[in-house]
């Protein structure tokens, strides 16, 4: 920690941006900037690594350390950095195609060993950099310019990967609420492990509007279930809808119909280690169930980079080697003293 008091200038650096007029990106750094300048850290202990596609900009943008990787390898890289230096807040800003595409091996080993960094995902459901082709997150039937008759491939669900890779934390934001996502944010920076938050964007140029049924401002409410942990899901203009479970299933009900109260409402909980309900969470989508924002799961693991440095530590007190010469002349060693050309020299 330090005494050192930031604002939001503090993180901007002095680079143009070059995202389009309108882009969700410049929300999201808004927020991101927004919640460093608040943890508390002292600027050279931030990292911000990035893949490649218009999220990946990131780190020009920003006034921290720094780095630009190759397509769909800002985790990889990202890991090295916070094992080599557990210090570090590190940040991963990736998109839908750089993590969900080439590089989606690397995401869901980075999640299954629960490195201490943060993910930012951001999902626009199109290649916006390399000009408007479908992306891993694009719907069924989507039309782009590498499927001018619809794609004829399901799509993945972000939040779907998270949980199946054993993921410690994953929620969910939205570019446009930006109060939402600073919080969402400091969450995330505050879980040891590896926390992954998927933000809905928009591309302005590509793929205007395919969040717009989720952000009309008149259904918005009856479209979004903001969750908060320890608290019912409510949602509508009056809090007058929730959820409960239902013969195995999430159902929306009304407060004051066939008998239901608020006491019947589910309350989220968010650190529950059973994933079933928070998958289910993640699942929902309209037109029959409102989107579901905010924590949908945070909950307590062992983290890789803590258990390395202990690891290293454990063996460090308890090895018989101790340095390279050591090692270099432990086991089976010999001499050769004679030598092939005849000059007489001893080989070693």
């Amino acid at each position: 920690m330090t005494d050192v008091k930031y604002t939001i200038k503090d993180f901007k650096s002095e680079n143009e941006v070059r995202w389009c007029a309108g882009c969700g990106d410049f929300a999201i750094i808004n927020a991101v900037q927004r919640t460093m300048a608040g943890m508390g850290i002292p600027k050279e202990k931030f990292a911000v690594i990035s893949g490649i596609g218009c999220s990946s900009r990131f780190p020009y943008y920003m006034n921290t350390f720094g780095f630009h990787t190759i397509h769909g390898r800002a985790t990889a890289v990202a890991s090295g950095v916070k094992a080599a230096n557990p210090e570090l807040s590190v940040w991963v800003m990736t998109g839908d195609g750089d993590s969900m595409a080439i590089g989606g091996n690397h995401f869901i080993h980075l999640i299954r060993r629960n490195i201490d960094l943060n993910v930012v995902l951001f999902n626009n459901r199109i290649y916006g950099l390399t000009k408007g082709q479908y992306s891993p997150t694009s719907d069924r039937g989507f039309v782009s310019k590498t499927s001018p008759f619809g794609t004829v491939e399901d799509p993945f669900i972000p939040g779907q990967l998270v949980i199946g890779a054993r993921g410690s934390f994953y929620a969910r934001s939205i570019d446009g609420n930006l109060k939402l996502s600073q919080s969402i944010f400091e969450k995330a920076a505050e879980h040891k492990g590896t926390s992954v938050v998927e933000v809905l964007q928009n591309c302005v140029i590509f793929n205007n509007g395919i969040h717009n049924e989720i952000t009309d401002p008149n259904h918005r409410a009856d479209r979004q279930l903001i969750l908060e942990h320890g608290k019912p899901m409510l949602f509508g203009a009056e809090n007058e809808k929730g959820l409960v479970f239902e013969n195995g299933k999430l159902k929306v009900v009304k407060i004051g119909e066939n008998g239901v109260t608020q006491d019947d409402i589910l309350v989220h909980d968010a650190m529950e280690v059973d994933p079933m309900l928070h998958l289910a969470l993640i699942n929902m989508a309209l037109p029959d169930f409102p989107v579901a924002f905010g924590v949908i799961r945070a909950v307590p693991a062992p983290v890789y980079d803590v258990e390395m440095e202990a690891q290293i530590k454990e063996v460090q007190q308890t090895r018989k080697v101790t340095c390279v010469d050591e090692l270099l002349n432990s086991g089976n060693t010999w001499e050769v003293t004679g030598n092939p050309n005849g000059s007489g020299k001893k080989c070693i």
